[in-house]
């Protein structure tokens, strides 16, 4: 019996956040790896070197991304990602192998490279072969197998840190290897999975991107009524686009509409580590230092938070395309507020390792596990869906790697920071993401509309149309004809 074609979509998707799996792997399996006494007692890497080892994969990263946006509508979705796979792996290897600190940042960038290109291009790739009434939690697949990852390679870290002797290089070895596996899955069976539709259209394939569709959608019925409408909607909006939008980066910045969707993109990607998720996961180690937890008990407990993300991500999944974008944003960043006023409480009344207050210091570490749950839920999700989803076929792949690229950068900065405001400003750190949680959720009240459910060809008489100001309008105002008989359609058969 064939798969239902929705079924058929997110099971593909699921395949293809294979990249986004790595992602998480690779951040979670270097903390592990830096921290072995092997690593350690080979390389006796200084403060600053074990800092380059990590930063430098988010700064290939960013090129990563920079370099995927043209590839993407160059070569295509699929062999995008087979090229981000491809370079992964030889940027693990390089990884497992390295006899010195020089083949380690080689390594690491050339694997942030892969990375950067993979989380920029899977989600577009995922949004584009999704029915809108799915197309929520199949990009928020990007955010699970990240989370996925992390939590692999959590409990990967701990097997290895603990099974293998100090003179052992197979402590930090083998997990640094293992990321290589799923990476070249990745690249040897990505060719097989359908292309997308809206890419094959763009670039005078209408003939297979007609077939695609009704692969995806209809069991390859080519003739079913919502594949000949979304098939004609996407020839009418590309041929629009060919003779009046975005032919290079220039108009993203120059059309009001495409620049409108671009600000958004860029600014929820800067939001969410303006959140304190990477601030916070920093500052939880020292936490579990100055308790006195051994490492090996620490990586238990990261593993602990590890699922709780997960399984705020799976929630996310099961609800985004019910609930929409716009208020779950909204609510999950006043909930991390909450949390970060809380813990910032805490540490100022019981500062870790001068009242030795146990108490305090595990509500500071239950603390930053609600933290994650919330962040997990919502903002980390969205970050992934909304860019995916709000761009037109011209502008999407350049309009994603810019937002892509805008995350890294963020992130790469509150890595730097975070260390030394700690030690300078203390819990006054977090004053930061109160604030920022707190006017993140104020800006997207107010400026970001709900694109739940609505077809990637109605988002450009969305963002032309509709009020800077949200708030006050009215979503059916903001619906071409041929949307709202489709919203009619499916309110009778109701």
């Amino acid at each position: 019996m064939a798969l239902p074609p929705k079924w058929y979509q997110f099971l593909v998707s699921v395949f293809a956040s294979l990249g986004s799996l790595l992602y998480g792997y690779d951040l979670g399996v270097i903390a592990e790896a830096i921290a072995s006494p092997n690593f350690t007692n080979k390389f006796k890497a200084s403060d600053n070197e074990t800092g380059a080892v990590v930063s430098v994969f988010t700064g290939g990263a960013f090129f990563g991304a920079a370099f995927a946006g043209p590839l993407g509508d160059i070569l295509g979705r699929k062999k995008t990602i087979l090229l981000g796979a491809l370079v992964f792996c030889l940027g693990g290897g390089l990884q497992t192998g390295a006899r010195d600190l020089a083949y380690l940042y080689a390594g690491r960038a050339i694997a942030g490279l892969g990375v950067g290109g993979l989380v920029m291009i899977v989600p577009l790739y995922q949004a584009e072969l999704a029915h809108p009434s799915i197309r929520g939690r199949v990009t928020a697949l990007q955010q699970f197998m990240l989370g996925v990852g992390s939590l692999a390679a959590a409990w990967i870290s701990y097997g290895t840190y603990v099974g293998f002797a100090d003179d052992n290089s197979a402590q930090w070895r083998l997990s640094l290897g293992i990321q290589i596996i799923p990476a070249a899955i990745l690249a040897l069976l990505i060719l097989l999975f359908p292309e997308s539709p809206r890419w094959l259209i763009d670039h005078g394939r209408p003939d297979e991107g007609l077939r695609t569709l009704a692969q995806l959608h209809a069991h390859g019925n080519e003739n079913d009524a919502w594949v000949r409408a979304e098939f004609e909607q996407i020839q009418e909006a590309i041929t629009f686009e060919h003779e009046h939008e975005a032919k290079s980066y220039t108009e993203l910045f120059t059309d009001r509409s495409c620049f409108r969707r671009l600000f958004l993109a860029c600014a929820l990607q800067a939001s969410v580590q303006m959140t304190g998720v990477s601030a916070i996961q920093y500052f939880s180690v020292t936490i579990y230092g100055q308790m006195g937890i051994a490492g090996n008990d620490t990586l238990k407990y990261q593993a602990i938070s590890s699922v709780i993300a997960l399984i705020a991500q799976f929630l996310c999944i099961l609800f985004i395309d019910h609930t929409g974008r716009r208020w779950p944003l909204i609510f999950g960043n006043l909930g991390n507020m909450v949390t970060f006023i809380i813990a910032t409480i805490l540490l100022a009344k019981f500062p870790p390792g001068a009242t030795h207050n146990n108490g305090a210091s595990w509500g500071f570490i239950v603390i930053t596990w609600i933290y994650n749950f919330s962040f997990s839920a919502t903002c980390g999700p969205l970050s992934w869906i909304i860019p995916a989803e709000v761009f037109d076929t011209r502008t999407r792949s350049k309009g994603v790697s810019i937002a892509t690229m805008t995350s890294f950068a963020f992130n790469t900065m509150i890595g730097q920071v975070t260390k030394p405001a700690m030690t300078q400003v203390g819990y006054r750190y977090y004053f930061l993401f109160i604030i920022c949680n707190l006017t993140n959720a104020l800006f997207f009240w107010a400026v970001l509309p709900e694109t739940a459910k609505r077809p990637l060809e109605e988002m450009n008489y969305l963002f032309t149309n509709a009020p800077l100001f949200v708030p006050t309008m009215k979503k059916e105002d903001y619906m071409t004809d041929d949307l709202l008989h489709r919203v009619e359609e499916v309110e009778r058969k109701q």
